[in-house]
């Protein structure tokens, strides 16, 4: 009877629930999904990390090469962020040119590494006006059960933590780039940006952490993401319902709850892969 119920009016469905202040799936509405990591996933990559949120599944891998820094800012690397939503990951999503969804993501990461100053691209560069690395990072969803920007956010993260990049210097003499593959040095991860994804209910109703069905139910969602200081790097919101100052503060105030969970997660993680 519940089956039915719900496949005939889903948005009642949870509303019901919603009033008890939970969730059909027996989560609080402020109560993240079971969330893991795993670094060092891929060793064909110079980085990568698998996160899991739930059952939404994220795999992140960061290739570093080597080009010229652009004319306008010489002293500087690049670092180009791409989000894959393929077809195996969920019927929603079809085979072919990225969609609407992995554009949109691509471009919330690319803000966020930007906004956030994670990496300064000028620790990136290795001969002013010549050389530079170039982080590719590919963020390829397996499972998508909602919530893609919290889980690339987290898996883009763990995966530039697990970066070692050779040692590189040019010879004066022939001008070109000598690699030492047996000296490796980690990334310098400067400020650590996580996000925070709400859907809202009925334009007033917040909750933290939305499935694949919960935000088709949602009248609007927002992203919040902050640093390790607590400080905003960025607000996403697409349209939909619109926030008051108070909620907006809730979500916040959640949402730097919640980098410390992560911060502690990922730090956990990469100390038991650390060499003794």
């Amino acid at each position: 009877m519940a089956t039915a119920f719900k496949t005939v009016e889903p948005l009642e469905y949870y509303r019901r629930f919603l009033k008890e202040n939970c969730r059909p799936d027996g989560r609080e509405l402020g109560e993240f999904r079971a969330t893991t990591v795993n670094i060092g996933s891929i060793t064909t990559a110079d980085g990568s990390a698998l996160v899991k949120l739930g059952n939404t599944t994220v795999i992140c891998g960061v290739k570093a090469e080597l080009a010229a820094p652009a004319v306008d800012s010489a002293n500087k690397g690049y670092i180009v962020p791409n989000v894959e939503l393929p077809s195996l990951c969920s019927t929603r999503f079809r085979s072919g040119p990225p969609g609407e969804e992995a554009q949109v993501a691509s471009q919330f990461i690319a803000d966020v590494i930007e906004n956030s100053q994670m990496i300064a691209k000028e620790d990136l560069c290795i001969a002013n006006g010549k050389l530079a690395w170039v982080l590719y990072c590919d963020i390829i969803c397996l499972d998508y059960d909602g919530n893609i920007l919290d889980a690339s956010t987290f898996a883009l993260l763990a995966a530039l933590k697990n970066v070692q990049l050779p040692s590189v210097t040019i010879n004066e003499e022939t001008g070109l780039s000598e690699v030492n593959l047996k000296q490796k040095n980690p990334l310098i991860i400067r400020k650590y940006p996580v996000a925070t994804s709400f859907a809202i209910f009925d334009d007033t109703l917040l909750i933290v952490d939305p499935t694949a069905e919960e935000e088709d139910l949602a009248t609007g969602t927002v992203t919040i993401v902050t640093d390790d200081e607590g400080r905003l790097c960025s607000v996403h919101k697409p349209g939909g319902s619109p926030l008051t100052g108070s909620k907006l503060q809730d979500c916040i105030t959640r949402a730097i709850t919640r980098h410390k969970e992560i911060k502690k997660l990922i730090d956990k993680v990469i100390k038991s892969v650390s060499p003794k």
